[in-house]
Parts: structure tokens; C-alpha cells; sequence
């Protein structure tokens, strides 16, 4: 059995994680980026979202309940969706990076958990709603457009639903696996 002293020289021989000089400018560098694709990716759903609309009025939806049903789904999940990136800003803006290392990274994981359930609850979620009205709208769109144009629409929305998945799940993998360093390099 090791002496008390044994134990305490081996503690102190231990190497020492070094800290670099710049880290917390690599973290503000990182949080950064996340806050500058967070505000393309509202611009993005914000500009669809006005294009719906003015679509909504330019064919009267109003005048027609599965149209309005249907694009209102669409609508209103690109507006959660937009509140939800909203609002992840707004906590990343709040966040204080002069705290102590361990309120910094309490914050961080609170941070990371909410968008762990942005990314895999809330979002499959919101998919599901736009493809759901999407859908409901394109017995419509085969009453009103030639045939040649329905299938145009049918196979250009499945093309770019398999691109937006793919292009999604990208971002999401990089944002989290800059929020888990971030997290983590508090552990180091």
C-alpha cells in the first residue's frame, strides 16, 4: 500500500493539460460562426416564408380551404422555425464569456442540450408539418396545372427534400460538433 506521500508526488508529476493562449478567442471564433449561420438560415426560412405568403394572396388561397390549410401549415412551421433560431440567438448573445470557467460551461451545456433537441425533436417536427401541407396542396396543383407541370413539381419537391435532408443533417453534425468542442474545452 502507497504511502499518502507517494500518492501526493505522483499527483503533482502528473502532466498538466496546457491551456492555450488563445482559447477563449477560438471559442469566440466558434460561437460566432454558429450565431452568423443561425442568422443565413432565418434569412433563408424568412424569405421563403414571404414568398408563401405573397403566393398565398396571389393565388386567393383565402378563397379556399384545403389551399389555406395547406399553406398555412407551410407557413406556420417556417415561423416556428424562425422563432426557434430566433430565440437560440438571442441565448447565445447572453451568454457571458467573462464568467468563471464553470458557469461558463454549465451555460454551454444548457446551450447544447437545447439545440440537441432543436436539431432532433423540433425539426424532424417542422419538416414533417411543410411536407404534410406541401401534400395536401398538390391535389390543387393537379387540378390547375398540365400534367407535364405536376410532375415537374412532384419530382423537383422530392429532389430538393432529399437535398435539404442531406444539406440539414450537414449543418447540424458541424454546429454540434463545434458546440460539444466548446463544451468540452472546458473540461480539458
Amino acid at each position: 500500500m502507497k504511502t499518502f506521500e507517494d500518492l501526493k508526488s505522483q499527483w503533482e508529476e502528473q502532466p498538466q493539460p496546457k491551456i492555450p493562449h488563445d482559447g477563449s478567442k477560438i471559442i469566440m471564433q466558434k460561437i460566432n460562426a454558429i450565431q452568423n449561420k443561425q442568422r443565413i438560415t432565418n434569412g433563408v426560412l424568412l424569405t421563403t416564408t414571404m414568398v408563401l405568403i405573397g403566393f398565398f394572396f396571389y393565388i386567393n388561397a383565402y378563397s379556399n380551404l384545403i389551399v389555406t390549410l395547406g399553406l398555412s401549415l407551410m407557413i406556420g412551421s417556417l415561423i416556428v422555425r424562425i422563432m426557434i433560431e430566433y430565440f437560440s440567438i438571442k441565448d447565445l448573445k447572453r451568454m457571458d464569456f467573462t464568467k468563471n470557467a464553470v458557469a461558463f460551461r454549465t451555460h454551454m451545456i444548457s446551450y447544447y442540450k437545447k439545440r440537441l433537441n432543436t436539431h432532433y425533436i423540433a425539426t424532424p417536427i417542422i419538416l414533417t408539418l411543410y411536407a404534410i401541407g406541401f401534400i395536401i396542396l398538390l391535389p390543387s396543383f393537379k387540378e390547375s396545372l398540365s400534367k407535364g407541370f405536376y410532375t415537374y413539381i412532384i419530382v423537383s419537391a422530392i429532389v430538393i427534400l432529399i437535398i435539404m435532408i442531406f444539406f440539414i443533417g450537414k449543418q447540424i453534425q458541424k454546429e454540434l460538433r463545434s458546440l460539444k468542442q466548446i463544451k468540452n474545452s472546458q473540461t480539458d
